[in-house]
Parts: C-alpha cells; sequence; structure tokens
C-alpha cells in the first residue's frame, strides 16, 4: 500500500483487517458502519457493484450524489449539501460517504483540495468517509494536476485540527486485483483508523478469509519489492501508451472522452450519437453497439450518471490487435451513420479472419440476457438484489 502511494504515507500493519478482494472488504466496512436502513451517500457516476457490495445484504441504501459534465464529474460542497439534505427530509439516517479514487467509471483522481473538503464535510456532519483507493497504482502520466493523492495524506496532515479532520471517521479500502493484476486470489483489505472498527472487522472477517495459501503466495512476492518496482513502473507506462493510442483513435472520428489519468477505461461521450436524449435513446444506442457492431461497453444508466449518453470503455482488457479491430469497428460505425444521414451508400471491404478466432477466448458465465434477450454485460443495467432475478 505504502509502495503504490509513491511511499508518501506509512500504514500500521495492525489496523489492516483482510476481506474476500474489494469486494468483501467494501462490504465488511458497511457492516461495521450502519444498520439496516441506514443510508449512505456516493458520488455517480459510480461502479455500478457498489448497489451489490454495499447495500444487497447489508441492506443499507445507496444515494446518489449526482455530478455532472459541467464540472467534469468533479465532487462539489453543493452537490453533497443537496444529497445529504434531501436523504435526512425524507427520514434517512447517513452513516456515511463512499468515494472511489481514482474513479471508476471516470478514470480521474480527486485533487487534495477536493479530498480535504470531503473529510472536512465528513466530520462535520459526523459521518464516517470509506475512500475506495483499488486503482492507486494505475496513475499514468502523473503530473501536479493529475497525481494520485490518497486521504492517507489528508489524515496525516491535518489530523491535529479536530475540525477539520477526525481520523476516528476515516477508512480505506484497498485490494492487488487492479494495482498488481490480481483479481482471482481475492485479497483485499480494510485499513481504518477507528479502533473499534478495526477489532468489529476482524470478528465479521471470518466471513470472508483469505486463504492461508493466497497470503503465504501474496507475501513471497511483494517481498521482491525490486519486482514490484519494475512492475508498477512498467504497467504504468502500458496503461499509459494504451490511454494515449485508443483515445487518439477515437478523436479522429468525432468521439471525445473525459480526460483521465489512472484506470484501465475511458469514459466516452457519445451523446451526440443520440437519438433522444433520454435513458432509452442511451440503451437504444447501447443495444446497437452491442449487438450490431459488437463491442462490449457499458451505458452511464448503469453508472447512476446524471447525463444521457455517456459510456465506461475498458481498453487494458485486450491485445493491441483486438485494440485496433475495436477502433475499426468504431470507426466503421461512426463513417456508416454519417453516410446514412446523407443518404450515401458505404461499401464495406468484406471481412478476413475474425482476430478472436485465433486470440480470444469467449467465457458465458458472466453474460446475461434481458427480457428482450439481448446479451448484456456485467456492468449492464441491472436489478438491485438477485432475489428479483429469482422471482423472474
Amino acid at each position: 500500500m505504502e509502495r503504490g502511494r509513491g511511499n508518501k504515507v506509512r500504514f500500521d500493519p495492525e489496523r489492516i483487517v483482510m476481506g474476500g478482494g474489494a469486494t468483501g472488504a467494501n462490504e465488511l466496512i458497511t457492516f461495521c458502519l450502519a444498520d439496516e436502513g441506514d443510508a449512505f451517500l456516493v458520488p455517480s457516476p459510480y461502479y455500478p457493484a457498489f448497489d451489490r457490495d454495499l447495500g444487497w445484504r447489508t441492506k443499507v441504501q445507496i444515494i446518489p450524489v449526482h455530478c455532472n459534465s459541467s464540472t467534469n464529474f468533479q465532487i462539489t460542497r453543493p452537490a453533497l449539501e443537496t444529497a445529504y439534505d434531501q436523504a435526512t427530509r425524507t427520514g434517512s439516517t447517513v452513516k456515511g460517504l463512499v468515494i472511489a479514487n481514482p474513479s471508476n467509471p471516470l478514470g480521474t483522481c480527486l485533487d487534495r483540495t477536493t479530498l480535504e473538503s470531503l473529510v472536512a464535510f465528513a466530520t462535520e456532519k459526523r459521518i464516517h468517509l470509506v475512500a475506495d483507493e483499488i486503482y492507486a497504482a494505475t496513475v499514468f502520466h502523473p503530473t501536479t494536476s493529475t497525481q494520485f493523492v490518497s486521504v492517507a495524506e489528508v489524515v496525516r496532515d491535518n489530523a491535529a485540527d479536530p475540525a477539520r479532520c477526525d481520523p476516528d471517521l476515516i477508512h480505506i479500502v484497498y485490494s492487488l486485483s487492479k494495482d498488481m493484476g490480481l483479481p482471482g486470489l481475492r485479497a483485499g483489505v480494510v485499513y481504518s483508523y477507528n479502533d473499534a472498527v478495526v477489532r468489529c472487522g476482524r470478528r465479521m472477517s471470518s466471513f470472508g478469509l483469505v486463504s492461508s495459501q493466497t497470503q503465504h503466495l501474496l507475501a513471497a512476492m511483494l517481498s521482491d519489492e525490486d519486482f514490484v518496482g519494475r512492475f508498477l513502473l512498467e504497467s504504468s507506462r502500458r496503461l499509459g501508451e494504451r490511454h494515449g493510442r485508443f483515445v487518439t483513435g477515437l478523436d479522429r472520428v468525432g468521439i471525445r472522452c473525459l480526460e483521465s489519468c489512472a484506470g484501465l477505461f475511458v469514459w466516452m461521450d457519445l451523446r451526440h450519437l443520440l437519438k433522444e436524449a433520454s435513458y432509452e435513446g442511451e440503451l437504444a444506442l447501447w443495444r446497437v453497439i452491442v449487438n450490431e457492431v459488437k463491442l462490449n461497453v457499458s451505458p452511464g444508466v448503469s453508472f447512476h450518471c446524471v447525463e444521457p449518453g455517456w459510456f465506461r470503455v475498458c481498453f487494458a482488457n485486450m491485445d493491441e490487435g483486438t485494440m485496433e479491430v475495436a477502433l475499426q469497428r468504431i470507426r466503421a460505425f461512426i463513417q456508416g451513420k454519417a453516410a446514412a444521414e446523407n443518404n450515401v451508400v458505404v461499401v464495406m471491404k468484406p471481412p478476413g479472419k475474425k482476430r478472436w478466432q485465433k486470440d480470444l477466448r469467449l467465457s458465458f458465465k458472466t453474460v446475461r440476457r434481458s427480457e428482450e434477450g439481448h446479451v448484456s454485460s456485467p456492468h449492464s443495467p441491472m436489478p438491485r438484489s438477485p432475489l428479483l432475478w429469482a422471482r423472474n
């Protein structure tokens, strides 16, 4: 955790509670902090599985804090106040604020000023702040304005001012799934500055233990500091290179993305392609992209985005050749739409051998179909509870 944050902060091993990946860690901290019916504020657009991780078994409410493109989807104090006031007026007990930094799906980092404001807000309202920092070491091309700042740095620098920072209210969720590319090992942690939460978390962790064999393997790997250092540098370099090529390819066909500096994805703006500026229009476009263009993208509505027309596209889960195929399909799609609007007939070159016939393995374990029969991605709009699936 220290290495992934540039060795700017120190972490006490006695404050670490292990859980089954970030998914298990997020649920664990929610069980520790809230009771059934309590509420957590979560800035949107946010990771769709937060609804599952934070709410399905704990029965905690997730209340979006709506952010929009006018502020590049950055969290603002007025948006926080509005969401908090609306929740309390309807009788909800707000127990905390959950943030993802760097953000999924935006790929952006919160600056120090914003982080300090969030910590001050939590302290003032006497609610908990949970920072999911699972993408901490995926930052590429860091600059003064785009570097990752951990909430641990804010705690270190402001703990002496109890009016602005109460460490007992601050908690960090982390995992090796993204930074080290180890999602299958399910090794996540909760790091809390609150002694009572650490004690509670250790009791709760019995329901999501990380096996001794997994811990032994990870300890051996992470002890090789030379390997870890080279891995993180090379991963950052490759992410930056791939991000640049992908965003440039989209820009050439008139598609812009939110400026980002971290993560494995881009937040793509397709508002200009919507037939109508609504969630229905967004889902209609999404169905075309999935079923006809044959690209797996995630619509903004599944991230609780308030502006229809934004889509998350993962660029780091494919080889270079597959990425080029994806860009070609996007280019053909845009050219086809432009031609249709101008009544021009476009003759497409017959395709050669499909890339996936050689290099890709298809897995149907996570594929879901809607009532309309179309295939949806794991981050497609989904019901809030598995009970709804069972009833269908």
